[in-house]
Order: structure tokens, then C-alpha cells, then sequence
């Protein structure tokens, strides 16, 4: 299995933070976004890497080259990342993920390295982390039916329906990224859909019978870093144990 890594994007609302440094190198405690999240796939076992850059891409480049020199790399430039959205990252990665079992995972993520253990310990090949709070507009909602199934999974979905945030964790198994770059060609080439959230594709596979279990980790920490107060928060929300 190998770990897909996006961190193309600008981070605009957390200028001045970015203004000199893409978010996934803005450190927590004593390590970066993105060190905290290789480490927690490196000791869970994943060797094979692949991530996509955009924004200041040599910083990324460079900070990965001299402290993962032990693992498999590889990297895909997004040159359009400001003018698109994450889908067009996970699209540029094809060549690495179609027909691949895969960890997809967004490159500024906060959280407990246990939520990498619980996603490759489970038995479903196709999972999608969820955590249950008060929800507003600006989270990926997560909607399921009674039996369980995913029904929908976006911003604009009615928060009181929803079970909860999708953390931006899936695992995804060789059948399911078959289908997903399959759907990913239309909307790229065909449709243009270049500027839209990577889980607008995920809804369209549903239907066709390609879904997530979802894996329940709000008893583990993890935040939300969208904004400098969400980012001077996470610094006073990390449990000293993940310091």
C-alpha cells in the first residue's frame, strides 16, 4: 500500500503564516504538518510515498529529500494549483494511484498517529474517517442512510442530516481506484470539473456501487486548520503526548 500525499494548495486564509512557507511545513509543538503525518505512516508500516506539490514545491521537495531518505518518494507538480482544487491534484497522481491500494490523504492534517493504525487494521478495503461534532458550512458533511451507506459527502449538504466530518483519510482499495480515475477522466477532460472537492467524484461513485465503511475516530485527536485562530488553537489543543 502506498500513501498519497496532496499539498498543492496555497492556504490563503492562513496568510501570513504561508506567505514564505506552505502549510504543511508550519509546525505544531516541535514538527510540521507534514513530518507528523509521515511519521505516523512510516511507523505504521507505509514505504511508499507519492506527493503531489504546488504551492512553493521546492520546500516540500527539499524537506522530504533530506529527512525520508530511506523511503520511496516520488513527486508530481501541480502547476495549475492556483486555479484549481484539490480533485486536480488527486487527478495529476493517476499515474501512481490507478489500480493501486492506497491511503489518500490531505497534507495538513493534525491528528493521533492511532487513526493511521485503526484505518490499516480494519477489514474494509474501502474506509473513510469520520468525527462527530457541531457542524456548520464549511465542513465535508458526511450523510448516510439506514443501512449505513453513504448518500452524501459535501459542504452543502444540511448540517442536522449529517453524522458528521469526513477528516480527509481514506483508504481506498485497487477496485475502488479503478473506478474513481475512471469517473476522474470525465470530469477532468471531459466535463472540466478541475475546481471542485476530490469527494464530488466519491458522490458519483455511490450510485455505480462504489462506497466507504466509516471508521468513527472522535475518540482520537485530531483539528482543524483552516485559519491563523484555528492554528494558534491547535497549539493549545495538542494533548502533550503528540507535542
Amino acid at each position: 500500500m502506498k500513501a498519497v500525499i496532496l499539498a498543492a494548495g496555497i492556504a490563503s486564509r492562513l496568510r501570513p503564516l504561508t506567505n514564505d512557507c506552505p502549510k504543511c511545513l508550519l509546525k505544531v509543538g516541535n514538527r510540521s504538518l507534514l513530518q507528523r503525518s509521515m511519521d505516523a505512516l512510516k511507523q505504521n508500516g507505509i514505504r511508499e510515498f507519492v506527493v503531489v506539490t504546488g504551492y512553493l514545491h521546492h520546500q516540500i521537495e527539499d524537506f522530504l529529500k533530506a529527512n525520508y531518505s530511506d523511503l520511496k518518494i516520488s513527486f508530481i507538480h501541480n502547476d495549475l494549483y492556483e486555479s484549481t482544487n484539490n480533485i486536480y491534484s488527486l487527478w495529476l497522481a493517476r499515474p501512481e494511484a490507478d489500480g493501486e491500494d492506497i491511503l489518500l490523504l490531505d497534507s495538513d492534517l493534525l491528528y493521533d498517529p492511532m487513526i493511521v493504525r485503526r484505518v490499516l487494521d480494519s477489514d474494509s478495503e474501502n474506509l473513510l474517517t469520520l468525527i462527530r461534532h457541531d457542524l456548520g458550512e464549511e465542513e465535508i458533511k458526511v450523510i448516510i442512510d439506514k443501512n449505513g451507506a453513504i448518500t452524501q459527502l459535501n459542504k452543502t449538504c444540511n448540517p442536522a442530516d449529517a453524522i458528521g466530518e469526513s477528516l480527509g483519510i481514506e483508504r481506498m482499495g485497487r477496485a475502488y481506484t479503478k473506478a474513481l480515475y475512471e469517473e476522474l477522466e470525465v470530469m477532468m477532460e471531459k466535463e472540466g470539473l478541475v475546481n471542485v472537492f476530490y469527494e464530488r467524484a466519491f458522490e458519483r461513485l455511490f450510485p455505480k456501487g462504489h462506497t466507504y465503511q466509516v471508521l468513527d475516530v472522535t475518540d482520537l485527536f485530531s483539528c482543524e486548520l483552516d485559519t491563523v485562530d484555528d492554528f494558534n488553537a491547535a497549539k493549545r489543543r495538542i494533548p502533550a503526548a503528540l507535542y
